[in-house]
């Protein structure tokens, strides 16, 4: 991903479904001018979903997702389908293709229902009508075609008018700080920090700083104590990982919390995720952890989510434990065998997807929190990390 490229988690997620064969992947070709899929008479050409970033006006920056054939068969085929379905989770707005020469199917109907029952926006796409043109019903559905170009343009307009402009309307941290304050960032440059940049949470803290007119000023944990002989900043922001010796060196009257925790907040729901903090004091011997990451990435010696946090964790919980990992789309949606779901800041993931995901935990009554709150709570400084969130720093007085 570019320096300057908006993150895959902070654009809005068009995503096309539909059975194989109505033409999902022309019409993500005409609506985007790019061959971006490959368009077959062949039925179930698109395998996998496919996701290109891009640019597209009116919207600005979006995902685009071309999902398989929701009619697809076969052990494999009903693969494909649950790749497809996965993609619900993150989806702002969905477009539904129907091939107009066979109109509504079953398979069609059952999408519909998901849609609703999932509260994602839809428009229903009717294709080919250089075949066969279709009477549209609501305002919502519109007949095009993508071999001849018709009302191409007319859908683009309808999908700008279904997206909010804003695929999160939380902020990060500009409304905890003003013009001119200094904050601390405390990263460290250790043998799990990738090579020649900072990673995504870092960068996106530092831009919402600097775009609220702040001074940011990053350091390494070793050079904490002499930064703060020369200023008192309005809060320091800690890698996790750093939380233990951080907080030792930090005055008690300056705010300290982390990256991952102000990530709580602006993807999730930082109250579920304190909450669900509460379990770790619970564990008991056997007890299965599912760590959980929204993006993959090549595994560093001292990982923070295969090798310390799973120490702190047990640790803290004086016994034996038993620890799964998941990474990328990956998320199951039975989570009975669970004690406890430790998920990442979530910097490469849409909040719908954050919110999808805390949300099945909530239903099925596990507890869900995330690698800031865990790491604190295990060092015993939650409490005190939630000082800039006083609302829910309540929730650990008891």
């Amino acid at each position: 991903m570019s320096m300057n490229e908006t993150p895959s988690g902070e654009r809005i997620q068009i995503a096309f479904f539909g059975k194989r064969n109505a033409g999902k992947s022309s019409i993500v070709n005409a609506v985007t001018g790019q061959d971006l899929s490959v368009v077959s008479e062949i039925e179930g050409t698109t395998t996998d979903p496919v996701y290109k970033a891009m640019e597209l006006l009116p919207l600005g920056a979006v995902m685009i997702v071309d999902t398989a054939g929701m009619d697809d068969t076969g052990e494999l085929g009903q693969l494909r389908v649950e790749k497809s379905l996965q993609v619900l989770e993150k989806t702002d707005i969905a477009l539904l293709v129907i091939d107009s020469t066979k109109g509504k199917s079953e398979t069609d109907l059952h999408l519909i229902s998901e849609f609703q029952k999932r509260k994602i926006p839809y428009i229903i796409i009717y294709n080919k009508s250089d075949l066969h043109e279709v009477s549209v019903a609501s305002i919502s559905e519109i007949s095009v075609s993508a071999k001849t170009g018709k009302n191409i343009h007319a859908l683009k307009e309808l999908i700008a008018k279904q997206v909010c402009p804003s695929s999160n309307p939380k902020p990060l941290i500009s409304d905890l700080i003003q013009k001119q304050d200094f904050l601390v960032l405390v990263i460290p440059i250790d043998e799990s920090a990738p090579k020649g940049r900072l990673i995504l949470p870092q960068q996106q803290v530092i831009r919402a700083a600097l775009e609220a007119g702040a001074v940011p000023l990053c350091c390494q944990p070793s050079e904490l104590s002499d930064v703060l002989h020369h200023i008192v900043p309005r809060m320091v922001i800690t890698d996790s990982q750093a939380f233990g010796k951080v907080a030792q060196i930090v005055p008690q009257q300056i705010p300290l919390t982390s990256f991952s925790i102000l990530f709580a907040r602006y993807k999730g729901d930082l109250e579920t995720v304190v909450k669900g903090a509460a379990a770790l004091d619970h564990l008991k011997e056997g007890d299965h952890i599912l760590i959980s990451e929204g993006c993959t990435h090549h595994r560093q010696c001292n990982d923070i989510g295969t090798v310390k946090l799973p120490a702190w964790v047990q640790n803290h919980a004086g016994c034996h434990l038993e620890f799964s990992w998941t990474s990328g789309t990956e998320f199951p949606r039975i989570l009975d065998e669970y004690a406890l779901i430790i998920h990442c800041g979530a910097c490469m993931l849409p909040p719908k997807a954050v919110q999808f995901r805390q949300n099945t935990a909530f239903e099925q009554g596990i507890p869900i929190t995330n690698y800031g709150t865990a790491i604190a709570h295990c060092h015993g400084i939650l409490k005190r990390s939630l000082s800039l969130f006083p609302e829910v720093q309540k929730l650990l007085i008891r």
